[in-house]
Formats: structure tokens, sequence, C-alpha cells
């Protein structure tokens, strides 16, 4: 879904070694039952390996004042089951809710003659405050 995307707002960390994590974020409007809602979606993320666990993520909390200034209630970011154990360190601080069982409809990464545009994924969905 981030394919040709230009994030409105890019968080990139640096140290000694160079790069060390980085996310992009991006208004879209989401539809939340029969309300289509504009909100930000977290994407882009990365965090280089030797870093992880460190807790890095708690500065995530940034996060919240741009919200704010974007003026949107809360932002999301959708990652496969097997980063579960990876995402579930910005619950617990309090930074974000997991949340599973929410079918997400995204766009295929490539075009497929054969295949609607459209497919319906099972992710975990991330949401901050």
């Amino acid at each position: 879904s981030w394919a040709g995307a230009r994030p409105e707002l890019r968080a990139i960390g640096y140290d000694s070694h160079g790069v060390a994590a980085h996310f992009g974020l991006l208004r879209r409007f989401i539809k939340v039952g029969e309300v289509d809602l504009l909100v930000a979606e977290l994407g882009l993320y990365g965090l280089r390996p030797d870093l992880e666990g460190l807790g890095i993520s708690f500065s995530m909390r940034f996060v919240y004042p741009v919200l704010q200034e974007l003026g949107v209630p809360f932002a999301f970011g959708t990652v496969r089951h097997a980063l579960r154990n990876h995402v579930e360190r910005f619950g617990r601080r309090g930074l974000a809710t997991m949340v599973s069982g929410v079918p997400v409809r995204s766009t295929h990464p490539q075009v497929h003659p054969d295949l609607p545009p459209t497919r319906l994924e099972d992710v975990l969905v991330l949401v901050m405050p």
C-alpha cells in the first residue's frame, strides 16, 4: 500500500553506525463501519536488528503531538502475524494497542490480470491514540 506513496512525515534515527530506525506517516481516509475517517497511517517501519529490544520503540511517543498537529484521531499500521512479538513492544508501554481480527482491504503489490486489484487480508493492526 506504500508503493509510490510520499509520506508527509519521515522519521529517521541515526547513531554512530548509520541509520538506526525509520518510519513514515501519511494521512489517508479509511472506512470504519460506514464512515470515511481521516487518519494517519504508519508505514515504512524499520529497525536495525542489533537495536531490537533496547527500548527504541519508546521514542515513538513523539508521534502523539504530530497526530494532534495533523488533526487526526489516531494513527494505525498493519503488520503480518509473524511480527506479533516485535510490535507487541509498543503496547507494553501504553504507546499503542494491537488489534487482531480486523479485515483490511489493500491493493496487490503487482498487477495481476486474473485477480481483482484489491485483496482482503488478515493482519495485525497497531493503533496509536
